[in-house]
């Protein structure tokens, strides 16, 4: 037997279309339904409105206020003929007959009918609540009576001579007449419904030619997998993506490329006006080479940027932007290099050690025991190795001794003499030796490579810290001079030289931006060439702190001197006036002396 296909469920625009149809329908059934009930509630109110003027009028005609007040009076009802061929009931009865109304009813103050349209209810009391109107108030009403159901009011009337209440009068106007009065009115309000239906119609059948456009005959399945592909692709990789369109607004900004940079989702902003690193919009600039790449500091982030055209089938779709994140390469880098020169400088003081020991063994082997005991107390007072630094003692933190003492081996190495100044005073102990590292290995690089560079007959650096405690941790200030020829004006390559306080300032400026150099090559591309003294501010700034220029220099010597601050990364372990340079006078502050 064979199974019937199964059925093709309908497309999304087929589906889309029907919804707008039903949709439409609903709107305009709701839509007549309303202004109908609302022409009904008018009509309604009108004929209230009808029935209380007719009833005022009738309540207050002067014959009709002495005749119930004279039945009033009576000690019981007149007999149904007598009202029958009285005055009350040609006055009500004319009045209704004039006016089109389904009743016009007069009662005394108890509410027995004294005029009725039907002669044979005469005398009996109203089928209604009479009490509201002989109680001396006004009221429209909405009700079944014996005549069917109206909507008409009740008037209270008054004897001539005062203000007693001896009677109503009730005037009614059949709801039936406001339903014919509505099917009136129906006719423009079907009209208007069918001409919106066929309006709603028209629109929804052009919405689903321009949807299927839109989608190029896409389902919804279809997309929703186009986006889950897309979201795989952009925010599953670690590197930022930046997507440029061809009329220079940003078309994508990933997870990665947000977190990377530190800027919220851009997709939209215009790409000339996006706060993000100059260098990566230079790499979307006409004349940009694609294959060239370029380190660029985000934050405390160095990032490796390129960029690629984006091309399809000859059409111009804009610019790829990627950015690939190597601070944590940078930080490992920096942290080898200091474990590094820490062993070299231990490797080259490893025969000092040795034949400190040597020296200890010869003196016990012929019995100079007290000669013994004095050079191992030299030794303990000033540490067993001996790196070649000046005032190294004045660093009580083992961790800035064996640095600053690793570092002065290197400058040693290369004819620099490394020294400590001698404000230097540092009581706590290093808690953040990372960005310390990073900060000091910088500025002391730079410095002995500047005194090598320059002309003076005596090459040194000098480096003068001190720590100030406070209720979050230690400030730890550092000052470093060396006796190189100064800051060039401008880079390798150009032309001039510093002259003047401006230019000096433009210097102190320059010297940070990303890719500035001294060395006799310029910075290659990714070389990390031009980023340690912008890495170092940008370390020092995230901490709350800074680095900056104190003095540019000049040829001949003295060189530069920087000052980095960095609140935060010490801890105070010793009470004030303990350690070696206690007692030094400390009215000059770090910074105040150049140390020329």
């Amino acid at each position: 037997m064979k199974r019937p296909a199964p059925r093709q469920p309908l497309r999304f625009s087929t589906q889309t279309l029907l919804l707008q149809l039903g949709v439409v329908l609903l709107v305009v059934l709701l839509s007549g339904a309303v202004h109908a009930w609302l022409t009904y509630e008018r009509l309604g109110r009108e004929a209230e409105n009808q029935a209380l003027t007719l009833a005022r009028t009738v309540a207050s005609d002067p014959a009709v206020r002495r005749e119930v007040q004279a039945i009033s009076r009576e000690a019981g009802t007149p007999p149904a003929p007598v009202l029958l061929a009285g005055p009350l009931m040609a006055v009500a009865e004319g009045a209704r007959t004039r006016t089109g109304a389904l009743f016009v009813v007069i009662t005394d103050e108890t509410g027995l009918r004294l005029a009725h349209p039907d002669a044979e209810r005469l005398g009996e009391k109203v089928s209604t609540d009479p009490s509201e109107a002989l109680s001396g108030k006004e009221v429209t009403t909405r009700n079944t009576g014996t005549l069917g159901p109206s909507a008409g009011a009740k008037v209270p009337v008054f004897a001539p001579d005062s203000d007693t209440v001896v009677g109503e009068v009730s005037v009614g106007y059949s709801t039936e007449n406001v339903v014919q009065s509505l099917a009136r009115d129906i006719t423009p309000i079907a009209l208007t419904a069918a001409g919106s239906l066929l309006a709603g119609i028209l629109a929804s059948f052009l919405l689903r030619r321009r949807l299927q456009r839109l989608t190029l005959g896409l389902e919804p399945e279809e997309i929703s997998t186009l986006v889950h592909d897309q979201v795989a692709v952009l925010q599953g990789v670690d590197d930022g993506v930046i997507g440029v369109s061809a009329d220079g607004r940003i078309s994508v900004f990933n997870a990665a490329a947000q977190r990377l940079l530190g800027q919220p989702d851009l997709a939209g902003t215009p790409w000339k006006q996006a706060p993000v690193p100059q260098q990566l919009k230079a790499l979307t600039l006409p004349d940009a080479a694609e294959a060239d790449a370029v380190e660029v500091i985000a934050g405390a982030r160095v990032l490796v940027a390129s960029a690629r055209k984006a091309l399809h089938r000859q059409e111009d779709l804009g610019w790829v932007v990627m950015l690939r994140d190597r601070t944590e390469l940078q930080h490992l880098t920096r942290q080898l290099d200091a474990v590094g020169t820490m062993s070299t400088a231990l490797r080259a003081q490893r025969h000092e050690f040795a034949n400190q020991l040597h020296t200890i063994a010869g003196f016990m082997s012929i019995g100079q025991h007290q000669q013994a005991r004095d050079y191992l107390a030299r030794l303990a007072a000033t540490g067993p190795l001996k790196f070649p630094v000046d005032q190294a003692e004045l660093l009580q933190d083992p961790y800035l001794q064996a640095f600053v003492g690793a570092k002065g081996v290197e400058a040693d190495e290369r004819g620099v003499t490394l020294r400590i100044g001698p404000e230097t005073l540092v009581r706590g102990q290093v808690t953040e030796p990372q960005d310390v590292t990073t900060v000091l290995g910088n500025l002391i690089d730079n410095a002995v490579n500047a005194a090598v560079a320059g002309s003076a007959a005596e090459r040194w650096v000098e480096v003068e810290l001190l720590d100030e405690p406070g209720p979050d941790g230690g400030t730890l200030h550092i000052v470093v001079a060396d006796s190189g020829d100064g800051l060039a004006a401008v880079p390798p390559g150009g032309a001039g030289s510093p002259s003047g306080t401006g230019a000096g300032a433009a210097v102190a400026d320059a010297v940070f931006a990303e890719g500035f150099t001294t060395a006799a090559r310029p910075a290659r591309a990714g070389g990390g060439q031009g980023l340690g003294l912008a890495l170092a501010r940008q370390l020092a700034r995230r901490r709350g702190g800074d680095v900056r220029v104190l003095e540019t220099g000049s040829p001949g010597g003295p060189g530069a001197v920087f000052m980095a601050t960095l609140p935060r990364t010490t801890a105070d372990t010793s009470g004030p006036g303990t350690g070696p340079g206690a007692g030094t006078a400390t009215k000059n502050t770090v910074g105040e002396d150049n140390h020329a």
